[in-house]
């Protein structure tokens, strides 16, 4: 197996843009690029060996589509605000700190001050978000960067008091193109908070990015008690365009949920019947911290069970890590 840590270097290379904050790396001969929008509200760019991974800026989630178990118990009438909430969220303040030292915001013209030359061990930037529910709700995420282009991400929701029962949270991450394959280590097939006693604990490939054929649309895919998830994808910008390498990328978890699918929450809730749904073209895989259950007593009223509810009045974080390529190059090597 290659030695992998003789090629991670000592330090990053920081470049302070007017509106963004560039983060360039290179463990052995591969290359990775963040680039961290300040107008944008979040990363809009994970170029890892020439592969770029993000389509938009990843959004904290808060909203899964609507079961029918939901709609019988009339969960979206108490709690319909978190979906406004999912697809509007305002960006209230960015704070920058280079190796462990918070920095004044360098974007223009307090960037100036830096030269095109700058170098740092670590860097870490936090996005501040408010809700637009009512009482308005705070939700931090922070992402530390290291030399050797491993990401943490920590996301960590505000319980507010008065706030209705939220769906999920996490955060949300939409890939430029439709990933070919997944493989995750966690419990077998589709699990819930109150749906995962069946579930075998293992490592599993799913191919293409299976959508539950549900006579209406909901949300689906769920995987309970995960460990880590690598999307496969061998296609660039450009759905109709294959690259010579199929390649991931790599969310590591403590026992977290996730899901990887063609659409987002909102996509799924707006198509009545399957055939609605939009062609596939994208990869939108959600890390949550909180999943509501999904019930299934009956579907004309009962709610979910108590022990599987998620109070909008409590914190809830959500902390994992995106593998750089010192990571992804020992995962490859060593397969899995």
């Amino acid at each position: 197996m290659e030695n992998i840590a003789k090629n991670v270097p000592a330090e990053l290379e920081i470049i302070y843009g007017d509106v963004t904050l560039g983060v360039k790396g290179c463990v052995g001969d591969r290359k990775f690029h963040y680039i961290f929008s300040y107008a944008a509200g979040g990363p809009v760019s994970f170029c890892v060996e020439g592969r770029e991974w993000l389509y938009r800026a990843p959004r904290p989630v808060f909203w899964r589509a609507v079961t029918d178990n939901d709609r019988g118990c009339g969960f979206p009438l108490k709690s319909g605000i978190w979906l406004a909430s999912d697809m509007f969220i305002q960006c209230t303040d960015i704070a920058v700190a280079v190796d462990g030292q918070e920095i004044p915001l360098p974007c223009a013209p307090a960037n100036n001050v830096y030269s095109p030359d700058e170098r740092a061990g670590s860097v870490q930037i936090v996005y501040t978000y408010e809700t637009v529910t009512n009482p308005v709700a705070k939700v931090t995420v922070a992402y530390r960067v290291d030399a050797s282009g491993n990401i943490q991400v920590d996301a960590h929701y505000f319980g507010v008091k008065g706030l209705p029962e939220l769906p999920v949270f996490g955060m949300r991450f939409i890939l430029p193109t439709c990933a070919e394959r997944f493989v995750y280590k966690g419990l077998s097939g589709e699990t819930y908070p109150d749906r995962k006693a069946g579930g075998v604990e293992g490592i599993y490939e799913v191919e293409g990015l299976p959508v539950t054929p549900y006579m209406v649309p909901q949300d689906c895919g769920m995987h309970m008690d995960s460990e880590w998830v690598e999307v496969w994808r061998s296609t660039g910008l450009d759905n109709s365009r294959r690259e010579k390498e199929e390649k991931a990328l790599r969310f590591e978890m403590d026992k977290l949920a996730f899901s990887c699918l063609p659409y987002t929450a909102s996509e799924l809730e707006n198509a009545t019947h399957q055939e609605e749904l939009p062609p596939a073209r994208r990869t939108v895989v959600c890390i949550y911290g909180a999943v509501r259950g999904v019930g299934g007593i009956n579907s004309w009223g009962a709610d979910v069970e108590e022990g599987y509810h998620v109070d909008g009045e409590k914190d809830i974080l959500c902390s994992f890590r995106i593998c750089g390529p010192a990571d992804m190059a020992v995962q490859e090597t060593g397969k899995n």
